[in-house]
C-alpha cells in the first residue's frame, strides 16, 4: 500500500516524531509498502518534498491507501489531526477522533476509568484558577503533571509541602487543565496493544529506571531505562495486567493501536496509569519491543496497523450517517 508518514508536528515532541516517523518509513519499506514522508514543521504546515501540502475535504493526502499519522503530543496525538483526516476521507493508523482526545487528557481519562471502578492511583484535577488547597488532601511525594501533554513534558515530583506550589506553576506554564497524582510504590508495567474490536495484548514489561523517576531524559537518553520482558511479576499479574489493558483499550473506544501504562504495587495489585494512542515507534521503543518480543518483529507490527486502518475505514464508511 502507499503510505502516507506524518512526522514532525507542533509539539515539544518533535524530534521524537521525526525519530520515530523515519523508522516507520523504514519498516514499511522492508514490508513493501510505498512509504511517503510528510513533514508537519513546528508552524504547522505541511511539507512534501519541499513543498507545501494543502488537504482538502475528501481529496484524501497525496494518493495514499492510508495515513500513519507519528506524531506525538497536541496537534497531533489530540484527535485534531485525526478529525482533518476524517474531512480528507483517508484511512488512518490509530485512535479515532473521540478515543484521541480522551486518552490525551489525564483528567478525562481517569475520570472515565474511576467511573468504570478500575483500579489506579487517587488524583486531584485542577483547572487554573481554581482553589489549589484542593490538591493538598493527597499529601506527598505526588507528582504534578500538565492534564494533557506527554513525554514527561512539565512534570514534578512534589516530596513536600512547600514544593507544590511551584511545581504547579510550572505545569500551568504548559496547559490549563493540571492533574496532581498519588505516588504508586512498586513496579511500572507497560503493554501494547494492537487491533480494532479484538485487539491482542504483547507481553508485558517492567520498565527499570537509573534515575529517581520516569523523566524525560530517563525515556530519551541512551541507557537511561530498561526494559525486561516478561515483566518480572507473577504470571497472573501479567495476566491481570493483559486483561486490564484490552478492557481500557475497548472500553475508550481505541482502535489500532496503544500502549497501555501501570503500576504495579508491592502489594501485587495491578492499577491503571494511561493509555498512549501513539507511543514512540522506533523498533527500540517499548510499544514496538514488546510485540517483538511477543513474536511480532516490527516490519509485520507496522503491515497489520495499516491493515488494520485500512478494515476500521472501510467498515465506518459502510454506515449511513
Amino acid at each position: 500500500m502507499r503510505v502516507a508518514v506524518l512526522g514532525g508536528g507542533r509539539s515539544s515532541e518533535h524530534e521524537v516524531s521525526l525519530d520515530s516517523s523515519a523508522a516507520v518509513r523504514a519498516g514499511l519499506d522492508e514490508g513493501g509498502h510505498e512509504p511517503v514522508e510528510v513533514l508537519v514543521e513546528r508552524d504547522g504546515h505541511w511539507m512534501h518534498d519541499g513543498r507545501a501540502l494543502a488537504i482538502e475535504p475528501g481529496g484524501g493526502v497525496l494518493g495514499a491507501d492510508v495515513v500513519f499519522p507519528v506524531l506525538h503530543g497536541p496537534f497531533g496525538e489530540d484527535g485534531t489531526v485525526q478529525g482533518l483526516l476524517e474531512i480528507a476521507d483517508v484511512a488512518y493508523v490509530g485512535a479515532g477522533v473521540l478515543a484521541s482526545a480522551l486518552c490525551m487528557d489525564k483528567i478525562v481519562f481517569k475520570d472515565l476509568i474511576a467511573q468504570a471502578g478500575l483500579p489506579q492511583v487517587d488524583y486531584v484535577g485542577l483547572r487554573d484558577g481554581d482553589d489549589r488547597s484542593a490538591a493538598e488532601r493527597l499529601g506527598t511525594p505526588v507528582f504534578v503533571k500538565p492534564a494533557r501533554l506527554g513525554s514527561s513534558v512539565g512534570i514534578s515530583k512534589v516530596s513536600s509541602p512547600e514544593e507544590l506550589a511551584p511545581a504547579l506553576d510550572e505545569a500551568f506554564a504548559h496547559d490549563p487543565r493540571v492533574i496532581v497524582e498519588a505516588m504508586a510504590r512498586g513496579l511500572e508495567v507497560e503493554c501494547s496493544v494492537i487491533g480494532n474490536d479484538d485487539p491482542e495484548t504483547s507481553q508485558p514489561g517492567e520498565i527499570v529506571i537509573k534515575s529517581e523517576w520516569y523523566d524525560y531524559e530517563a525515556k530519551y537518553t541512551p541507557g537511561g531505562m530498561e526494559l525486561v520482558v516478561p515483566a518480572r511479576i507473577p504470571e497472573a499479574t501479567r495476566d491481570r495486567v493483559r486483561e486490564l489493558a484490552r478492557d481500557v483499550f475497548l472500553r475508550v473506544g481505541c482502535t489500532g493501536l496503544a500502549r497501555a501504562d501501570f503500576f504495579v504495587t508491592d502489594a501485587g495489585e495491578v492499577l491503571v496509569n494511561e493509555l498512549n494512542t501513539m507511543p514512540g515507534f522506533t523498533p527500540t521503543s517499548v510499544f514496538a519491543k514488546l510485540f517483538e518480543k511477543s513474536g511480532v518483529p516490527y516490519a509485520e507490527l507496522l503491515d497489520r496497523l495499516v491493515r488494520f486502518a485500512v478494515e476500521r475505514h472501510e467498515r465506518e464508511r459502510s454506515y449511513s450517517f
